[in-house]
């Protein structure tokens, strides 16, 4: 049975929408306390202008001190970063990120909320980008948010998704890793199928990704379903806290805690310590003032220490 990685996104898409500015100290050690617990994929910051997310300022900053952690550093995690436009790419680069992450909403309006140009614009910046991180030898990933439905248009196209693909790679364009977002959480099992059907129809050879939003409770069943549909890769926050400032009533990400015990017990995950991601959501509400939404930061482990990969 092949491993799925779980791409942690806490120090980024959990904390952005939160009105609780955490400073960098805090930062640093949600994101220690993460890759003490097993995990190697996480995406820390994004380079966005600081005036539209406060949560995201000093990203530079960040990844510099990360870079000075000795326990981080020994651990080797791949650390990412969220770039909308070259000069934020360029200047994550710079401080030495391992991935970086770009965003293309499957919708035009929302497109233009998040990112203030129509999408044929994103798709030609995307391609500076990745000419940029491949001279650096940075991993890509694009994520086409929104790709299950749109807050202001309504239903995505299920085939929207893959026509995006389709036109990057007409023009050789496409990224290291492709990923599929529920932005705000509406799509179930069905819509998962389909979407990722299209999608390696049309990049067979591309590995997959998948970001789910938990609004209507169907976080779990979308990432089980993903796997099954050639998914390897799933995004999850701790806590479960996540959400899109530009997304109305969007909610959070899939909890960690609660994907890696699901996970675990199918035989998908190994060496993550559930204990500790439990702790840190707990540990992290405590910081944002909130409960997290993490079912498993309630209900502990299952008794006998089964929640835990063998």
């Amino acid at each position: 049975m092949a491993e799925v990685t779980l791409v942690e996104v806490a120090p980024r898409d959990g904390i952005q929408n939160e009105t609780t500015i955490l400073d960098r100290a805090t930062k640093q050690a949600l994101i220690g306390r993460l890759v003490a617990s097993g995990l190697r994929r996480i995406e820390v910051t994004s380079f966005v202008n600081p005036k539209r997310v406060p949560q995201m300022a000093g990203a530079a900053e960040l990844i510099t001190a990360l870079r000075a952690d000795p326990a981080i550093t020994a651990a080797k995690p791949s650390l990412s970063a969220l770039a909308l436009n070259l000069r934020g790419a360029r200047e994550a680069i710079a401080v030495g990120v391992d991935e970086v992450t770009f965003v293309v909403v499957a919708s035009e309006t929302f497109n233009q909320r998040n990112q203030g140009v129509a999408i044929a614009e994103t798709l030609a910046q995307w391609r500076e980008v990745r000419a940029a991180a491949r001279e650096a030898g940075c991993m890509t990933s694009l994520t086409i948010a929104a790709a299950f439905g749109c807050p202001f248009e309504g239903e995505v196209d299920p085939g929207r998704p893959a026509a995006i693909a389709a036109e990057l790679a007409a023009s050789d364009a496409l990224p290291d890793e492709i990923a599929l977002a529920d932005t705000i959480g509406v799509a179930a099992p069905g819509d998962v199928t389909t979407r990722f059907a299209l999608l390696r129809e049309t990049a067979p050879e591309l590995p997959l990704r998948a970001h789910f939003h938990n609004t209507r409770n169907t976080g779990l069943a979308n990432a089980a379903t993903a796997i099954a549909s050639g998914v390897t890769a799933l995004d999850a926050s701790v806590g479960g806290f996540g959400g899109c400032p530009f997304a109305p009533a969007a909610t959070g990400n899939v909890p960690s805690e609660d994907l890696t015990y699901m996970l675990q017990r199918m035989g998908y995950l190994g060496a993550i310590d559930l204990d500790a991601l439990i702790a840190t959501g707990n540990w992290l509400g405590e910081r944002l003032g909130k409960q997290p939404p993490a079912l498993l930061g309630r209900a502990g482990t299952f008794p006998g220490n089964l929640g835990k990969a063998a």
